[in-house]
């Protein structure tokens, strides 16, 4: 799948003409919105058949509207972008409690050598616990489980600071296991996810995507279907428009808002992101949880939170050109932030599918009734409308009662 912005999410992000210097496996492609927020996909994009891209966009320029949400809401001097005051307070997630004992993975291609050091200086700026290797709460294995990890990438380093940081923000009190494949190939990325379900992790986030196949019941087998276990997906960052695995009818795909403060009694507001992904999968079946009607296959997305990059989250990477603080945006930082909202309410029920979990308790969402990431003839498939539609599934976390059963 091409990682350009497509033509359907200019509203937000439009081609800029600005040439970005990019190392090796850095995409070189910079986008602007129309917000004056420059930003570039951190991961190159894929040069073949089978192989993905991380969803992580990086705001290389301007200011984000969420440069201050932080540090209004807690009175304490905080890097720019969202923290975990914030997230916690717009999807009313426990601030305390909750989560302990669970382990959720991140599943992401190549090597992050300084993930485990970065993450100890995001969780020490915002007053959370030590997540360590040494106290058990951090795990680091390539994609069999060993320790003979791939080789580093600076792109998908900050794809990684970028996952981990999103489940220390929802979830404090979570295990993180860090899965790193070989290569960005379905195959090395899957034979993550299988891993992290036999290590034990009942929550698995993959931030990443590419172009649907022929091969995608294949992958849905070999890959994907673990009943008990949550996983989520990113829906993508090209606005209308369906990747895999996000397509897979066994995970949660995840879509995007804009997430602002707002003067409601929640206190905040979601809108459609223009550069979520959605719409109709051409391979894949439709569960039978969904009930929509556009769409006779699989239709994405399932549930959403933030990911619009001009009211992005704070992140801290220093791997190669990772300059420390940064603020992303994209489905890579939803991704993480729904499967720690599964984490924080339980363990899945056996042989459950926890897909279906949000379409049995719709009303514990947020419902996304405004925006559009493209043009799908004004239907659901790519507008914000009560009830369920495409760049925003069901709505985004009101608590975890959602994401029980």
């Amino acid at each position: 799948m091409r990682r350009t912005v497509s033509l359907t999410a200019v509203a937000t992000l439009a081609t800029a003409a600005l040439a970005l210097a990019a190392p090796v496996g850095q995409a070189a492609q910079a986008t602007t919105s129309s917000h004056g927020v420059g930003v570039a996909h951190a991961c190159a994009a894929p040069t073949k058949k089978g192989e993905m891209a991380c969803n992580a966009l990086k705001v290389t320029s301007g200011t984000p509207k969420s440069a201050h949400a932080e540090s209004d809401l807690t009175a304490a001097a905080a890097p720019s972008g969202y923290g975990p005051a914030s997230l916690q307070a717009a999807y009313n997630l426990p601030s305390a409690g909750g989560g302990s004992g669970q382990t959720v993975a991140i599943v992401d291609a190549y090597d992050d050598p300084n993930a485990e050091s970065d993450l100890a200086v995001y969780r020490s700026q915002y007053g959370l616990s030590a997540c360590t290797t040494a106290n058990g709460c951090f795990k680091k294995v390539d994609q069999n489980g060993g320790t003979k990890y791939p080789r580093g990438n600076s792109g998908w380093a900050e794809e990684i600071s970028l996952d981990l940081d999103m489940v220390s923000a929802a979830c404090p009190n979570c295990k993180i296991l860090l899965v790193e494949a070989s290569s960005a190939s379905m195959t090395n990325l899957g034979t993550g996810v299988n891993t992290a379900v036999r290590l034990g992790a009942k929550f698995v986030s993959n931030s990443y995507g590419g172009s649907e196949s022929s091969s995608d019941a294949t992958y849905d087998s070999s890959y994907f279907n673990h009943p008990g276990v949550a996983i989520t997906v990113s829906s993508g960052d090209n606005g209308y428009g369906v990747e895999y695995p996000a397509a897979s009818k066994y995970v949660t795909a995840v879509g995007g808002t804009s997430l602002k403060t707002a003067s409601n009694s929640r206190g905040w507001t979601d809108t459609v992101w223009s550069g979520a992904g959605s719409g109709c999968s051409s391979y894949d079946a439709k569960p039978s949880w969904q009930k929509d009607s556009g769409c006779a296959n699989r239709t994405v997305a399932d549930v959403s939170a933030v990911a619009d990059p001009n009211t992005g989250v704070a992140v801290y990477d220093t791997y190669q050109q990772g300059s420390g603080w940064m603020v992303f945006g994209g489905t890579s930082a939803s991704s993480p932030l729904i499967a720690a909202t599964y984490a924080l309410a339980g363990s899945p029920s056996a042989g459950s599918y926890p897909a279906s979990f949000p379409y049995a308790h719709t009303s514990a969402l947020n419902d996304v009734t405004s925006g559009s990431n493209g043009s799908c003839g004004g239907s659901y498939l790519c507008t914000g409308t009560t009830g369920y539609d495409g760049p925003t599934g069901l709505g985004t976390p009101n608590g975890t009662a959602a994401f029980t059963g």
